[in-house]
C-alpha cells in the first residue's frame, strides 16, 4: 500500500497514559512506540520525542476530553488530527495499547482517514464559554419549574395567575412570603403595573398553606436564581470580549430570522468563522447531522435517517428553527408550512434546519447578509399558467364547470 505521509504519529490517548508509536523512514517499518503521561511537563517531553523525529503529522482518537490537553500541547510543533473512533476499528482480537496506537499511525501514513473539525484557539474558547452559559441558562430555568412545584405544593397558586413569577411583582410576594407574611391582601398589594388588574384573583391565587419548609426552600431557590442571573451576566460579557475581532460575523447571522445575538454567539463557537475547513455547504450540513443519509444495499435505499450531529450544535440549530417557523412572512416559515402537512413536524423542523446552515455556510463564506426569498417563493417558482392549469383540473375533478380568463396585461 503506498505511504501518503513519510513521517508521522499514532498517539493512544488515555486518562494517565499516552501511547506515541512514530513511523519515519530511518526507523523499523512497524515504527517505534513510547509510553508517556499525561502532565503537562509529560505532554511537553512527548513533544520533544516527537519534534525529535521531525513529525509532520500526529494522529490521536477523540475519547472524551482526555485529548484536549494532549492536542494543545502538540498543534505548534506539527499539524494534529483529532480522528472518529468509528472511522477507526482494528483487527478484533488485538485490543492493545500499543496495537492501537500502531493502528493509527499505519492508517495516516496510508491517508485511510479523515481529520475531525477542531476550531483555532480563540473559537475553543468561546465554545467553552458559551456551552457553560447554556448550561447555566437550562439550569435557571429547572429552578424555575422547581421554584412553582414548592408553590404549587404550598396551594399558592401565583402562575394561575401572573405569567411570569419571577417579575418584579412575584418577586415581591415571594420575598413577602418567606419573610412571614401571609395576609392575602397584603401579598396582593405588592402587584406592580398591568398585574394590579388582577389583584382580586391574586387573593384568592395567594390564599394557601405556605409553611416554614416551604419558605427555606423558596429562599435557597430564589438566592440560586439570582446567582445564576449574575453567573449568565458575567459569561455574556466574557464571550462578546473573546468575540471582539468577530463583529461582522455576529452581525451577518443576526439577519437570519430565529437567531439572536445569544444565539449567533454559540453558532460561532460551535462552528467558527472560517468556512474554508469545511468546503462546501453540504459537507457543513452533513457534519451537524440535518440532512439525510445514505443506506443502500443491493441497489435499494433502505433509510435516509440522519447522522448524529454535535449536540450543542443540533441544540442551536434546533433553538433557531423553532423561532424561525414563527416568523410569518419568511421562507423559513413557509418550508415549514409546506413540508409539515406531508412529512410531519418533526422532518419539517428538520429541513429548515438544514436551511439554516446552509444559509449560514454561504454568508460567512461570501460576507453577505441573510436574503430571504418570502413567503411567496414557492408559488412564484411555477409559472403562473401551469398553476391555473393545476387548480383547474382539481376544480374539474370535482365536478364544476369552470372558465378562466387570463389577467388583463
Amino acid at each position: 500500500m503506498e505511504e501518503i505521509v513519510e513521517r508521522c504519529a499514532g498517539l493512544d490517548v488515555h486518562r494517565d497514559t499516552v501511547v506515541a508509536n512514530v513511523r519515519v523512514p530511518e526507523e523499523p517499518p512497524e515504527g517505534v512506540t513510547q509510553t508517556f503521561g499525561t502532565t503537562w511537563p509529560d505532554l511537553l517531553a512527548l513533544r520533544d520525542w516527537l519534534t525529535a523525529y521531525q513529525v509532520t503529522l500526529i494522529g490521536m482518537e477523540s475519547t472524551g476530553v482526555y485529548w484536549k490537553p494532549v492536542y494543545y500541547a502538540l498543534e505548534d510543533a506539527a499539524e494534529c488530527w483529532l480522528l472518529n473512533a468509528r472511522h477507526m476499528h482494528n483487527v478484533p482480537g488485538r485490543k492493545t495499547d500499543v496495537a492501537d496506537a500502531a493502528w493509527i499511525a499505519q492508517l495516516i501514513q496510508h491517508g485511510l482517514v479523515k481529520p475531525s473539525f477542531v476550531p483555532p484557539r480563540d473559537i475553543r474558547e468561546t465554545r467553552m464559554s458559551t456551552r457553560y452559559r447554556k448550561a447555566q441558562i437550562d439550569e435557571r430555568g429547572r429552578e424555575a419549574q422547581r421554584l412553582d412545584k414548592v408553590l404549587q405544593d404550598a396551594g399558592v397558586k401565583l402562575s394561575s395567575v401572573a405569567t411570569d413569577i419571577l417579575g418584579v411583582s412575584g418577586r415581591a410576594m415571594m420575598a413577602a412570603l418567606t419573610e412571614g407574611t401571609r395576609d392575602p391582601q397584603v401579598l396582593s398589594d405588592l402587584a406592580k403595573g398591568k398585574l394590579r388588574s388582577k389583584i382580586p384573583l391574586l387573593r384568592r391565587a395567594l390564599d394557601g398553606r405556605f409553611g416554614h419548609v416551604h419558605g427555606v426552600l423558596v429562599a435557597e431557590i430564589l438566592a440560586k436564581l439570582e446567582y445564576l442571573d449574575e453567573a449568565i451576566t458575567r459569561l455574556g460579557e466574557e464571550i462578546e470580549a473573546v468575540l471582539a475581532p468577530h463583529p461582522a460575523q455576529l452581525q451577518l447571522l443576526v439577519t437570519i430570522p430565529g437567531i439572536g445575538l445569544r444565539t449567533a454567539q454559540m453558532l460561532t463557537g460551535e462552528i467558527g468563522t472560517d468556512m474554508s475547513r469545511f468546503g462546501s455547504a453540504k459537507a457543513l450540513a452533513s457534519w451537524a447531522g440535518v440532512c439525510p443519509g445514505n443506506w443502500e444495499s443491493a441497489g435499494k435505499s433502505r433509510t435516509g435517517r440522519s447522522r448524529k450531529g454535535p449536540k450543542w450544535l443540533g441544540a442551536a440549530l434546533h433553538e433557531c428553527a423553532m423561532a424561525a417557523i414563527r416568523s410569518k412572512g419568511s421562507y423559513l416559515h413557509a418550508q415549514y408550512q409546506r413540508i409539515k402537512p406531508r412529512r410531519g413536524h418533526a422532518r419539517a423542523l428538520k429541513a429548515v434546519e438544514h436551511s439554516i446552515i446552509v444559509a449560514i455556510y454561504h454568508m460567512l463564506d461570501r460576507g453577505q447578509p441573510y436574503q430571504d426569498l418570502g413567503a411567496d417563493y414557492f408559488t412564484r417558482r411555477h409559472s403562473p399558467d401551469r398553476q391555473a392549469a393545476h387548480h383547474l383540473a382539481k376544480l374539474r375533478d370535482l365536478g364544476y364547470q369552470v372558465t378562466a380568463e387570463p389577467p388583463a396585461a
